[in-house]
């Protein structure tokens, strides 16, 4: 899906800010640009969550508590953590620019920056990366996800997501004919370890089920009772 601007949707971002102020500032306005995010405010959080989780971009601030920037980066390199990294950073300097992509980053941007330029420099690192991925599109049946223009459609119809129910489906097609559980779900499309008590997972599984199934002939999204949810063709 494309934005007005031209800028990609849908993007899982791991935003490693402890600004607080600029940290909610960015979180806001990548929310409102229609991508996921997740924060971390120190740097040993942001490894642990880069760790455990696939983003399609990161966004990290060179001075961070706990773990700096450039070690951080440094530790998913040595690790094969292959997740395009762009740098934020008061330090403009080109001598701080260097060290910051010998460390592992892929682009560098100094503080103070225009949030459009953020955004199309986000874009590039995801585009750039984006020919090297083993497969770039699922299908199931006629349902088809293409993961380098963030595009669904089914029997050519296209399907509008909102970026949680893109990333749900992702995974449901990633998982193809196998069952997923609730569990599952909730560790890596909302990067839950814990149950939040709550329906979220009952309330995108429906709105999801409306927009995928709804006005075909036969379902692709089954609930198996006890269990967790399969997408697969009916026969």
């Amino acid at each position: 899906m494309q934005a007005d601007g031209g800028f990609l949707n849908n993007m899982r971002v791991l935003l490693v800010e402890d600004d607080v102020d600029a940290a909610h500032f960015l979180e806001k306005g990548l929310r409102e640009s229609g991508h996921v995010v997740d924060v971390a405010a120190n740097g040993v959080d942001g490894l642990e969550l880069a760790r455990g989780q696939a983003y399609d971009v990161a966004v990290v601030d060179r001075m961070l508590p706990g773990l700096d920037g450039l070690s951080l980066v440094g530790r998913l390199r040595e690790e094969g953590n292959v997740t395009p990294v762009l740098f934020l950073s008061a330090l403009g300097e080109v001598d701080d620019k260097v060290k910051g992509l010998k460390a592992g980053g892929d682009d560098y941007l100094a503080k103070p920056f225009a949030f459009s330029e953020l955004l199309a420099r986000m874009e590039a690192l995801v585009r750039r990366r984006a020919p090297e991925s083993v497969q770039t599109k699922l299908t199931i049946g006629a349902l088809e996800l293409d993961r380098l223009t963030r595009t669904v459609t089914r029997e050519g119809k296209p399907i509008d997501l909102q970026p949680r129910e893109f990333l749900l489906l992702e995974y449901l097609m990633q998982h193809g004919g196998q069952v997923v559980t609730r569990t599952m779900l909730l560790e890596n499309v909302w990067n839950y370890h814990f149950d939040p008590q709550t329906n979220v997972i009952d309330v995108h599984i429906s709105r999801l089920r409306a927009k995928i199934d709804k006005g075909f002939a036969e379902p692709l999204l089954h609930t198996v009772r006890g269990a967790g949810y399969c997408l697969r063709e009916s026969a």
